[in-house]
């Protein structure tokens, strides 16, 4: 069925709305753009002089298109080459969606959505529904078929798993980029010692590689062994830059509402780590370096400007 320029004109104004939810439930930007490539031709196909609120109808569809696609992530998981870790955006990005209120922000953190990764596919969506949109119990049921009262049951058993796996009360951004710059000149450094104290002591870093790039599979657990493994990781070495194809720069951004080393290479973003910071130091860091992943980074990275980098590598 032919859409009218209104038609159209009512989709466009819900696509970053849609992006930002599929974002969240998916923790995949680029399966978020084809979900919503997907919704549109849903929309093109439907009869929409019936529908009444397209607000609602655009979200339905989209919502079960990304339930759909979890149910089917999650046997591909299994077969994914080491950690899985979102795909990261950088401040500024649309898709990052609503930030109003400081728990609109904590649902796009790069934490939580590492932990929506436990939930059961029902529990994601009735929790980024609910703690992101805002969306009340009552159409978070008709979105996905449920009683309100189990739409109500879900949610508070997704925000325990969630609260369950946060780390302590974050601080605020002019302190965290204060602890990053010294984490920096302490990795640099070649000292161990310097690291261990911005650390905690039940600190981890994790790295997704998708098989790709080298990287870990398994976390490394504890200051000590955080610290060793970051003195290692920036040390100077032709190796390193034979490996990644040059000397690529160092910048410190906001990504996902929290402060990221984001590693870039004539123009291409290779690597973003995220940092959780806390009042008691570092308490993880995950990094992104499967090229799959940083498309959209990269995309927005060649469309800004970023200022000088604070250091180069290798």
């Amino acid at each position: 069925m032919a859409l009218t320029a209104s038609d159209v004109d009512r989709f466009e104004a819900s696509r970053h709305r849609l992006e930002a939810l599929a974002y969240r439930l998916l923790g995949s930007a680029s399966e978020a753009e084809d979900v919503v490539q997907e919704t549109f031709l849903r929309w093109q196909g439907a009869d929409t002089g019936r529908i009444e609120v397209p607000e609602a109808w655009l979200t339905k569809v989209l919502t079960n298109l990304c339930l759909n696609q979890l149910t089917s992530a999650r046997a591909r998981r299994e077969t994914y080459v080491g950690a899985w870790l979102p795909e990261p955006l950088l401040a500024g990005d649309p898709m990052l969606g609503p930030a109003d209120t400081a728990e609109q922000r904590e649902s796009v953190s790069y934490a939580v959505l590492t932990l929506l990764e436990r939930l059961t596919p029902n529990e994601r969506a009735v929790y980024v529904l609910r703690e992101a949109f805002d969306y009340p119990h009552r159409e978070i049921a008709e979105i996905l078929d449920l009683t309100e009262s189990a739409s109500q049951q879900i949610f508070h058993r997704a925000k325990k798993h969630v609260a369950d796996g946060r780390a302590r009360t974050e601080i605020d951004e002019a302190a965290a980029r204060r602890i990053v710059d010294e984490f920096l000149a302490a990795a640099t450094s070649g000292r161990t010692e310097p690291l261990v104290r911005l650390l905690t002591q039940d600190v981890f870093a994790i790295g997704d590689g998708g098989g790709k790039v080298p990287a870990r599979a398994k976390a490394f657990e504890g200051a000590r062994a955080v610290a060793t493994f970051m003195r290692g990781l920036f040390k100077p070495g032709k190796a390193k830059r034979d490996l990644v194809g040059g000397s690529p720069d160092v910048h410190v951004v906001a990504a996902n509402g929290v402060p990221a080393i984001v590693v870039v290479l004539d123009g291409r973003v290779i690597a973003v780590t995220c940092l959780e910071i806390t009042e008691q130091g570092i308490t993880a860091l995950r990094s992104q370096a499967n090229p799959d992943k940083l498309v959209r980074a990269t995309r927005r990275w060649a469309a800004g400007d970023h200022g000088e980098p604070v250091l180069s590598l290798f």
